[in-house]
């Protein structure tokens, strides 16, 4: 398969989730976390499409240096606003595009399903967490300024343990469930530590290296 397909498929999808934040922001203009939350949930499955595609290392990771290169540009001029448009200071969105690069850098050539269960965890589990907390009253606590729900917390354990899950039973060697609990725990403690939208960057990289060790750990038992 020539590389330009793989790529015009990712970009169409970057592309629908770009145009389905902007008119979120037009349907519901009072939401300012909307658009952005859309655009994190989104972005994560690109990273499986690009292992489904067989996408190689350098083009994976100029792609993604491209965007990241991209959206600290655009938090400078706010050129597209959806992308920042938020109460809070947070460099979050730029975290994210430069976590997705480095684990690219890190481990896409050899073990694509770390990439994938750090970036998905934070894509689907942080995501839905924000949302979700948001809908439902639950008790709140804060952290470093950060104010922290317990129906968003539970949210984000519960779809991160689904995602890690999922991402094991795509590979051929499959975590135990103490070593996806013990990850997803360990996403779920991050996450709760996210002043100026850190855990963006501290999450996916912390969910792919334990990822990594335990799949090696796994490899290096004797069968």
């Amino acid at each position: 398969m020539s590389i330009l397909i793989p790529l015009l498929i990712i970009g169409g999808w970057l592309s629908l989730v770009l145009l389905s934040s902007l008119l979120s922001k037009k349907v519901n203009s009072k939401n300012n976390e909307l658009g952005r939350k859309i655009i994190h949930i989104g972005t994560g499955p690109v990273v499986l499409l690009a292992w489904w595609l067989k996408i190689p290392a350098n083009v994976a990771i100029l792609f993604a240096s491209l965007i990241t290169i991209s959206l600290v540009i655009n938090y400078q001029t706010n050129w597209i606003s959806t992308l920042e448009n938020v109460k809070r200071k947070s460099y979050g969105t730029v975290a994210y595009g430069l976590s997705i690069t480095i684990l690219l850098i890190l481990f896409w050539s050899k073990n694509p399903a770390a990439v994938c269960a750090g970036v998905m965890v934070m894509a689907f589990g942080d995501g839905l967490a924000g949302l979700i907390g948001q809908q439902f009253k639950s008790p709140v606590w804060r952290v470093l300024d950060q104010q922290k729900s317990l129906i968003g917390t539970l949210t984000m354990g519960c779809i991160g343990l689904i995602v890690l899950f999922s991402i094991s039973m795509m590979q051929e060697i499959h975590l135990e469930p103490i070593q996806i609990l013990a990850i997803s725990l360990i996403a779920v403690g991050l996450e709760q530590i996210s002043p100026y939208g850190i855990d963006n960057l501290t999450v996916p990289i912390s969910v792919a290296v334990g990822w990594d060790v335990m799949t090696h750990a796994l490899q290096a038992m004797p069968s």
